[in-house]
């Protein structure tokens, strides 16, 4: 459980075009003179030029520049240690990999963090939480919150498609966490934060009135994954972000033998989900992949049938203690008789 009276919002946020060019401006306005800059190994040269021109233009010393492959507790670890001395910041720039392990470093070092990511593929851009590997296997951290959050959308919509349907799914896992949520306090009277949950709920409304793979649309996602973020700093618990459609996901990545991206995997789990809830979300999670081109790119790549029975099936054991739609009975009938007769599922998880 996280500390929500240690947890700060940010209290910089650019969402537009243009973003990536006045991030020396954003930082000079805070007075960040000296700034360690972690960045995606595989970023695009003329990005990274980008973001160091513009720090060199507002006299910004660089005093470290740590290229980010791999998200490990480890390798964070180490890197928060040998930080130069009279760092005034750090900045986490790329994909999540960089942005986690950014996130955590300053978590480690007690420094203000500027999340600078290059697209929208989850919700981990404005989160507490860091998601790193402790010998291979992913686990969650408590991290810092970013002070500032820069989100350049013409740069996000320059990046593969696939990305951002990654974060089209993550979005829609709100329906089915909260849900869970819920359900958790009728059945084991775990407190529900009503603003973090209506927070979480709203986002992503905002985006479904105009799911447009254009600038606005950018704009409106990636404001929705932030607020997704808050939500769970407000109420210090990932509970208005992730439920019952994570833990499938998380054991999809223990199992399968080719893991897709989370939020492709966590976007068709909260769909699924949805009908084991019984919500009446369905349709609106249905209508959203629909018009996004979400279905089609899963159609492209479909799951494996086998993988995902056996994923709903230990999927309670993985947090033994996060009560969900899982928990409640054995769901497996159901989720098998989906597989197999729903339109959209089977569209999706073949085998």
């Amino acid at each position: 459980m996280l500390n929500p009276r240690q947890t700060a919002i940010p209290t910089l946020v650019r969402v537009k075009p243009g973003a990536l060019e006045r991030v020396g401006i954003y930082a000079t306005r805070h007075d960040f003179r000296r700034v360690a800059l972690f960045y995606s190994q595989d970023i695009v040269p003329d990005l990274h030029d980008a973001v160091a021109d513009s720090l060199a233009a507002e006299r910004i010393a660089v005093v470290s520049q740590i290229p980010v492959e791999s998200a490990s507790f480890e390798e964070a670890a180490e890197l928060a240690v040998s930080l130069p001395a009279r760092v005034d910041a750090i900045i986490g720039f790329g994909g999540g990999k960089a942005l986690d392990v950014a996130k955590y470093v300053a978590f480690l070092s007690r420094l203000p963090y500027i999340a600078v990511p290059t697209s929208l593929s989850n919700d981990g851009i404005c989160s507490p939480q860091s998601s790193l590997t402790v010998a291979e296997k992913r686990r969650s951290f408590p991290s810092s919150m970013p002070m500032g959050v820069v989100i350049d959308t013409r740069v996000c919509l320059g990046a593969p498609e696939v990305l951002w349907h990654s974060g089209v799914g993550d979005l829609v896992a709100k329906f089915t966490a909260v849900a869970d949520w819920k359900l958790a306090f009728h059945a084991k009277g775990e407190p529900v934060d009503d603003f973090a949950a209506l927070l979480s709920d709203a986002s992503v409304y905002q985006f479904i009135g105009r799911p447009a793979y254009d600038l606005e649309g950018m704009r409106l996602l990636g404001s929705a994954l932030l607020l997704n973020g808050i939500s769970m700093a407000i109420c210090g618990s990932s509970r208005p972000a992730s439920g019952s459609e994570h833990l499938i996901s998380h054991a999809l990545d223990g199992l399968s033998k080719r893991p897709r991206l989370h939020g492709l995997q966590v976007g068709v789990a909260s769909y699924l989900m949805s009908l084991i809830q019984g919500q009446g979300v369905s349709e609106t999670i249905a209508g959203l992949f629909e018009a996004t081109g979400f279905w089609r790119t899963i159609e492209a790549d479909p799951f494996d049938r086998a993988e995902w029975l056996e994923a709903a099936r230990i999927a309670p054991t993985i947090k033994a203690e996060f009560y969900t739609v899982l928990s409640s009975r054995n769901c497996l009938p159901d989720i098998e008789h989906a597989l197999a007769t729903d339109q959209q599922l089977q569209r999706c998880i073949v085998g």
